[in-house]
């Protein structure tokens, strides 16, 4: 639900009630993981995804008839491996889901969308059985994950959905890399921030989908964010092509407590760099921090192509990505769906993974 904060607001405000249908719990591969969410309107409007396509038309119909009848309800998505492949799935299985009605006057699940529309730490919790299935309560404000909690609210289980703040890519450098990357890392879920010493550069018009746009001395403005700025997620790229800039920007950099810190630049580039570094005090433990040459070698020139190479590594490092093409490899395709299955298991309820695989809709 709370992924699907910009777009649910404006629809409350104006009055409507939307039925939302949550992923609480995933049998086998599946592309979606616990807290996925999608919402339907009376007239039949679908926002957002649960699946590769096969079980949306049962929610879209699970979802009408609890804003007909004004209740939620939890209900069980089962597809067999013919059908999940024809929705672009990895394989069969079963999908638990649960539906909530959001009303206009439900402060607590608004205060959580607000939250999360603005880029903010939020969480909110989905009775999943019960006389009170489907309604929207309050959870635990250190609940930080989205997982079942079992016996929660009043002897029923319940949902929790936890949403942080959109990871930060930080682009010191206001070039064509810098604006490919900027388009590149937005679609793929960062909050980019773009800081550049010249002003005409860092522009809404160069960069209409950044988040923030700084006219400063790259170095200066990383000095001024604060602890609660930043964490293990947030990425910063220099690109800016000018040693006056990105010595002082890359050594406040490797000084930070960020996943990850990258520079584009030549071999010989890298390697003079490399050594102005040093001669500044950075170690040998913070250079070994450093992705220069920055991307993935996949092959491209271009600015779009440098900025996916470069969003390819960024990834890859932020989750332990192997970088290899996934044919190559084996295991679950989804890690994500692995580690769902774990903490979906609520007190007197099946394992998933024990759930028959068929074709019907469990309500």
């Amino acid at each position: 639900m709370l992924e699907l904060a910009t777009d649910l607001l404006p629809l409350l405000r104006a009055g409507e009630t939307v039925a939302t249908v949550t992923v609480s719990g995933v049998a086998r591969s599946a592309p979606r993981g616990v807290g996925s969410a999608m919402a339907v309107t009376r007239e039949g409007r679908v926002i957002g995804s649960i699946s590769g396509g096969c079980v949306e038309a049962d929610a879209v119909a699970l979802s009408l008839a609890a804003l007909a009848s004004g209740c939620g309800s939890s209900a069980r998505f089962g597809f067999s491996d013919e059908q999940a492949f024809a929705a672009g799935l990895a394989c069969g299985g079963s999908v638990d889901a649960v539906v909530a009605l959001v009303r206009p006057d439900d402060e607590v699940a608004i205060a959580a969308l607000e939250h999360a529309a603005a880029d903010r730490r939020a969480r909110i919790g989905i009775v999943l059985n019960g006389p009170r299935a489907g309604r929207v309560v309050d959870v635990d404000p250190t609940t930080n994950d989205s997982r079942v909690l079992g016996c929660a609210d009043d002897g029923a289980d319940v949902l929790a959905v936890a949403s942080t703040p959109r990871p930060r890519l930080i682009l010191l450098g206001a070039g064509e890399h810098a604006a490919a990357l900027s388009r590149v890392g937005t679609a793929a879920g960062f909050a980019v921030s773009v800081c550049d010493v010249w002003e005409l550069l860092v522009t809404r018009e160069r960069f209409p989908d950044a988040r923030e746009l700084v006219a400063d001395l790259p170095h200066a403005y990383l000095e001024r964010q604060e602890p609660e700025d930043i964490d293990e997620r947030t990425a910063i790229c220099v690109l800016t092509h000018d040693v006056r800039l990105d010595i002082p920007a890359l050594r406040t950099a490797l000084a930070m407590p960020v996943g990850f810190v990258g520079a584009l630049g030549a071999r010989s580039t890298v390697a003079r760099r490399a050594e102005m570094l040093r001669s500044e005090g950075v170690s040998a433990a913070q250079l070994a921090r450093l992705h220069s040459p920055l991307g993935l070698d996949l092959g491209g020139a271009g600015p779009e192509e440098t900025a996916v190479a470069v969003l390819a590594e960024i990834i890859a490092a932020r989750h332990g990505g192997t970088g290899r093409p996934l044919r190559e490899l084996a295991g679950p395709l989804h890690r994500r769906a692995a580690d769902d299955a774990a903490c979906t298991v609520s007190p007197g309820r099946p394992a998933a993974a024990s759930v028959a695989v068929g074709c019907a809709l469990s309500v």
